[in-house]
């Protein structure tokens, strides 16, 4: 992979972030993320993963006393979207997120694609239908349900449900996507159908994804961060990371002696 095509697409700087009781979960961290590139996070249990991840979409807001320090700087408008002045909304369209778990709303499959656009006031009936399918078509989905638009979101299999909540993560075409181990409660055709989606969703948009499985992070991302402790301790093209890491502990953990 050449650098020099790079684009730089979004970048911690002295990213700290404690908890309401004090805890600093995140030391210093400073990062890039390339454009529509795949960058993996990986790390033991408790080491700040996720927590990382959800500083992107500022999720940590909806706790009170919750604290970010630093900044998470967009590009190309240099916009640090932990600002007070910056509309958590407004960032969650920009930067959508994919759970652990499938959550689809207890409502139909059109209904869950299209909230995030009623949510921005969306109310033309022929945008939303547009829309709805694209995205539907874009989380691989479309064939499977497009006949069944009205049917419960709950009637879906666990796969198909994981697919869903990408759908509706899409439909409001945003810049980045967040992926919190998105197939650990899946099956492995399932979770091969999410990989493959990933490896096509790159090329419109920039995905971050914190896993727990290795031999997923070396399949599909570009980029690997690996992290301890709240720190992040080697990042790199993950065909380095995984081969010639430069730090020990990027190689214990990568090899199970640890972790």
């Amino acid at each position: 992979m050449d650098n020099s095509t790079n684009v730089l697409k979004a970048e911690s700087r002295n990213l700290d972030f404690f908890y309401s009781n004090g805890h600093r979960a995140l030391k210093s961290i400073n990062m890039p993320l390339y454009e529509k590139k795949i960058t993996a996070l990986i790390g033991p249990s408790g080491c700040g993963k996720s927590t990382f991840l959800r500083c992107f979409n500022r999720m940590h807001d909806l706790y009170p006393g919750n604290k970010y320090q630093g900044q998470i700087v967009m590009h190309p408008d240099n916009t640090n979207i932990l600002d007070a002045g910056v509309d958590p909304i407004e960032v969650r369209m920009r930067i959508s997120m994919v759970f652990q778990k499938p959550n689809p709303f207890p409502k139909s499959i059109y209904e869950n694609v299209a909230y995030g656009l009623r949510v921005r006031g969306e109310k033309n009936k022929r945008t939303l239908d547009d829309k709805v399918e694209e995205a539907l078509k874009g989380a691989a989905l479309w064939n499977e349900v497009k006949d069944r638009q009205q049917d419960l979101a709950f009637n879906l299999s666990g796969g198909q449900q994981q697919r869903l909540c990408i759908a509706r993560a899409l439909a409001t075409d945003p810049e980045i996507m967040l992926f919190d181990e998105p197939t650990s409660a899946l099956d492995p055709i399932a979770t091969a159908n999410i990989e493959e989606l990933m490896s096509e969703l790159k090329s419109k948009l920039t995905i971050l994804v914190v896993t727990h499985n290795m031999q997923q992070a070396a399949r599909v991302s570009d980029y690997t961060a690996y992290m301890y402790l709240g720190e992040l301790m080697e990042y790199g093209e993950t065909n380095n990371i995984f081969t010639r890491p430069t730090r020990k502990e990027t190689e214990d953990y990568i090899t199970g002696k640890f972790g």
